[in-house]
């Protein structure tokens, strides 16, 4: 069985925890930040969990990460 290769732009973007979910970044970071509050930037900063409808997709993207 060959191997499978890797989506470049998935790996950047997504990581697996311990548990097997799947954590990706917010959006809305990058620029035009003088209109966002200090409070909405300091949120975006977390990671959060991807949405269920999404992850068996990623998993496929990243199978050895």
């Amino acid at each position: 069985m060959p191997k499978i290769k890797t989506h470049s732009g998935a790996k950047k973007r997504f990581k697996l925890s311990k548990n097997g979910k799947v954590i990706r970044a917010h959006a809305n970071k990058r620029h035009i930040l003088n209109k966002k509050t200090t409070k909405r930037k300091r949120g975006l900063r977390q990671t959060v969990v991807a949405d269920k409808t999404n992850v068996a997709q990623v998993k496929r993207l990243i199978p050895y990460k």
